[in-house]
C-alpha cells in the first residue's frame, strides 16, 4: 500500500498575522545534470545585501500553497519557470535583517522546484546573480547548516509523482 502525501490547502493570512509571521517558504531549484556524476544540479542566487549564496525564499502568500509561494519566489529572484513539488523536504532557520538594528528569526520550509526554463527578464534580475552548482558544491557555498544538509540529502528521484 502506497501512502499518498498530504495535500496542502491555500493559506489564509490576515494583516495582523502577516506582521507576526516568521515563516517563509523557499525553493530548492534543480535540473537534471548535463554530466552523469551527480545526476542533477542546484541553482543558487546571491542575496541582495551581502552577495552570499542562498535559495529563493519569501513570505507566505494569501490564497497560495507554500509550494506555490516558493515557486513565485523562484521566479522573482531567479527567473525560474518550472514545476513546484508540494512535498516539503526540510526546514532551516536564519535571521532576516529588517534594518541595521532589527532581525527576525525565520523558519523556512523548503520545496523542490524542477527548473524547466530560465528567463533572463525577471523582477530581480538586476539585483541578483544566479549560478548552477553540483549538490556538493552548492552545499559548501551555503551559510545555514540545516540548508546545507537539505541540499546534501536531496534526491529528486525520491519525490512523489
Amino acid at each position: 500500500m502506497t501512502k499518498k502525501p498530504a495535500i496542502q490547502t491555500p493559506l489564509r493570512i490576515g494583516a495582523a498575522a502577516k506582521r507576526e509571521t516568521r515563516t517563509q517558504f523557499g525553493a530548492l531549484c534543480y535540473r537534471r545534470a548535463k554530466s552523469k556524476k551527480s545526476g542533477f544540479e542546484v541553482l543558487l542566487v546571491s542575496s541582495r545585501d551581502t552577495g552570499r549564496w542562498i535559495i529563493p525564499k519569501g513570505w507566505p502568500v494569501d490564497g497560495e500553497t507554500p509550494a506555490a509561494a516558493a515557486a513565485m519566489e523562484a521566479w522573482e529572484e531567479a527567473g525560474v519557470r518550472g514545476r513546484a513539488h508540494e512535498t516539503c523536504i526540510g526546514h532551516f532557520s536564519y535571521h532576516k535583517w529588517i534594518d541595521e538594528e532589527l532581525s527576525l528569526p525565520c523558519i523556512v520550509g523548503v520545496f523542490p522546484v524542477e527548473v524547466l526554463r530560465l528567463d533572463d527578464d525577471y523582477p530581480e534580475a538586476q539585483e541578483r546573480k544566479r549560478k548552477w552548482f553540483s549538490p556538493k558544491k552548492a552545499a559548501q557555498r551555503l551559510s545555514e547548516p540545516e540548508l546545507r544538509q537539505i541540499v546534501q540529502s536531496f534526491d529528486p528521484a525520491r519525490l512523489p509523482g
